[in-house]
């Protein structure tokens, strides 16, 4: 076992880090999918980013509607992230190819995490609150659907039973075991 010390001072890097990387790429991902600007929870991603992305912004344009300076602020913290890491743990050297490749790997994982669990959260109240309106909800569908679109043209409903979901969780999962495990292999 470790130094308790460690460990909990690892946790926490971990744990500022991630969270914050994961509010950056629902920015990214929300105004990729041009959701509702104005919904509470996009106006929180939106204060709690704008503080780094407004002056990086101004160095970094975005790209045909992709925020080019959010994706790179989020493979910077990640990078920070694991280097600190590696520092924390002893680490005399790091070896960058491998800190980019690890870092895209880990946000590549992180984007489809976030589209299975809004995918699974949009189920489950879909059986709970049909119909019901609440801003998450709004969100989920904003955020899921360019997936959902395509895989309701091909898979049919089944006596009212929607199997869409199923299909992109199924294809999510295969960008995790083609994508993801090879770049980590990679690295």
């Amino acid at each position: 076992m470790g130094n308790p010390v460690s460990s909990a001072t690892e946790f926490l890097i971990r744990t500022l880090f991630d969270l914050y990387i994961l509010v950056v790429m629902l920015r990214f991902l929300l105004q990729l999918v041009r959701a509702d600007f104005y919904n509470p929870l996009s106006q929180f991603v939106v204060r709690a980013t704008n503080p780094p992305l407004v002056p990086l912004r101004r160095l970094i344009p975005g790209f045909s509607g992709v925020d080019v300076s959010a994706l790179l602020l989020a493979l910077a913290l990640k990078m920070a992230e694991l280097a600190i890491i590696s520092l924390v743990r002893g680490a005399s050297g790091i070896d960058l190819m491998a800190l980019i490749v690890v870092s895209m790997a880990d946000l590549t994982q992180l984007v489809v995490y976030i589209f299975i669990i809004a995918i699974i959260i949009q189920v489950v109240l879909s059986w709970v609150s049909p119909g019901g309106y609440n801003p998450m909800t709004v969100l989920l569908h904003h955020l899921t659907e360019p997936l959902m679109r395509p895989a309701r043209r091909i898979v049919p409903t089944f006596s009212g039973l929607d199997l869409s979901p199923l299909v992109v969780l199924i294809v999510l999962q295969l960008v995790l075991i083609l994508i993801v495990e090879p770049l980590y292999r990679l690295a």
